[in-house]
């Protein structure tokens, strides 16, 4: 089953590729892209070029990886065509479970975009790995982004410091698909 192009009721979902530095630097070096993580922003091409590399990565090695979102028609007033964000179900190297992720640019934000996108992704890690629990690392002040998650399914499974994070009082919350047995949330831990 080849996943690089998918649709939801809205989005068109392509495989991330090279081609898609531009529009993938424009949302990542935008703060408000980033206001629950400033420190998350890109500030060079160079960045995002080597961010975009992972993806291509993902999808050669486990067929899965993620998507850039683009409208298969108007949204508000947001044309059709129009790159709006990415995200998808991954495996990062040496990991044995999806990570999910996603993040849309701000004018996308509010029309339930991001749902679909995670709907679609949380589907296609079932379909390829089932045996892999799909995991989400969030910022507990992301309340959206929490209630994305939520409605999607996965149940809060940790809530602990945000290791690494430049804010020494944020707060990482990690919701699965399933239970993690004790050694696999370690390890999601250890990378949250």
């Amino acid at each position: 089953m080849d996943l690089r192009h998918a649709t939801t009721a809205r989005l068109r979902l392509d495989a991330v590729v090279p081609a898609d530095l531009d529009e993938h630097h424009a949302l990542l070096s935008d703060p408000g892209a980033w206001e629950h993580l400033p420190s998350g922003r890109h500030t060079s091409r160079e960045r995002t070029a080597a961010g975009i590399g992972a993806p291509v990565r993902h999808w050669t090695a486990d067929g899965l990886g993620s998507w850039s979102a683009r409208l298969r028609g108007d949204v508000g007033d947001l044309p059709a065509g129009r790159f709006v964000g990415t995200g998808g179900c991954a495996r990062r190297q040496g990991t044995r479970w999806w990570n999910l992720s996603y993040r849309f640019t701000p004018p996308a934000w509010g029309h339930g975009l991001a749902g679909e996108l995670v709907t679609a992704a949380l589907d296609a890690a079932r379909a390829v790995a089932p045996e892999r629990p799909a995991v989400a690392c969030l910022l507990e002040h992301d309340t959206a982004s929490r209630r994305r998650a939520e409605r999607a399914g996965p149940t809060l499974v940790r809530r602990g410091p945000d290791a690494g994070n430049p804010d020494p009082a944020a707060v990482r919350l990690v919701p699965a698909g399933r239970p993690l047995d004790d050694d696999l949330l370690a390890a999601v831990t250890a990378l949250a």
